[in-house]
């Protein structure tokens, strides 16, 4: 399989978490659900790390990322998050093998 992987870091701000998380995780079932592109979007939360949020997404090609952005449940998770978030970094990959059993 190959594959564009976007991962980000998300440090949400102290009393927030619930309220972020309701948020990322519809986004998250909206976008495997609706996105024929996105093969992949997993929310990760650290042990012992009650502020941050890791996503680790797989998308078809870089257009099919590109289009995810566009779509309007993405629109309002980036405007409500937006006041939850501290800070994020985003990096992104190529994929080169995947190592799972499907």
């Amino acid at each position: 399989m190959s594959g564009y992987v976007i991962t980000v870091t998300f440090q949400v701000k102290p009393g927030a978490m619930a309220a972020f998380r309701k948020l990322m995780d519809e986004n998250a079932r909206a976008s495997c659900r609706d996105e024929q592109g996105c093969h992949r979007f997993d929310v990760l939360v650290p042990p012992g790390r009650d502020d941050t949020v890791f996503l680790y997404e797989i998308y078809q090609d870089r257009a099919a990322f590109e289009a995810h952005l566009k779509t309007p449940h993405f629109a309002v998770f980036d405007r409500d998050s937006a006041p939850l978030v501290e800070g994020k970094t985003v990096k992104d990959f190529k994929l080169v093998c995947e190592g799972s059993r499907a």
